[in-house]
């Protein structure tokens, strides 16, 4: 049980280590988040929720991969070698990879006109939340890049 705790624990300073040293990550937590609050507007399947956290877990697990093949790269040599740009590069075409397609399904889980007016009347009428909003945009946008991470 004893391992299994620490396990967990390393994990869990993985991703620590991952959210403060790379803004990307942050990103898409960010995305994530804002996905998941704009997915309570629409009527979402049960398949359509699964789909929606598949992707978000895989994204989150393509940068934390990307993170540690970086990581162990850099701990090869910090000189340049075109073997360990190919890997650095085809690590972050993985994430790039699932993140378009990842946008390619909030587009059709999401475009529909009629639902995006609504969302925008829901908010202009009720000026609170739509401050509240707005405020956690810029608290999006520091935690994104604006502020720096102790590493």
């Amino acid at each position: 049980m004893r391992k299994q705790l620490k396990s967990f624990k390393a994990a869990f300073v993985g991703i620590g280590h991952s959210i403060k040293s790379e803004g990307h990550l942050r990103f898409h937590l960010v995305a994530a988040f804002y996905v998941i609050a704009f997915s309570f507007f629409y009527d979402l399947s049960k398949a359509q929720w699964a789909v929606l956290l598949l992707l978000i877990g895989a994204i989150i697990a393509a940068e934390c991969f990307n993170t540690a093949i970086e990581s162990a790269c850099d701990l090869v040599t910090e000189e340049y070698d075109r073997r360990i740009k190919i890997a650095k590069d085809c690590s972050a075409a993985a994430v790039l990879i699932l993140s378009v397609i990842a946008v390619v399904v909030a587009f059709i889980f999401y475009f529909d006109i009629s639902k995006i007016q609504y969302i925008f009347m829901f908010f202009i009428s009720r000026v609170w939340l739509l401050i509240l909003f707005l405020f956690s945009l810029i608290i999006s946008v520091a935690f994104i890049g604006g502020f720096k991470f102790k590493k």
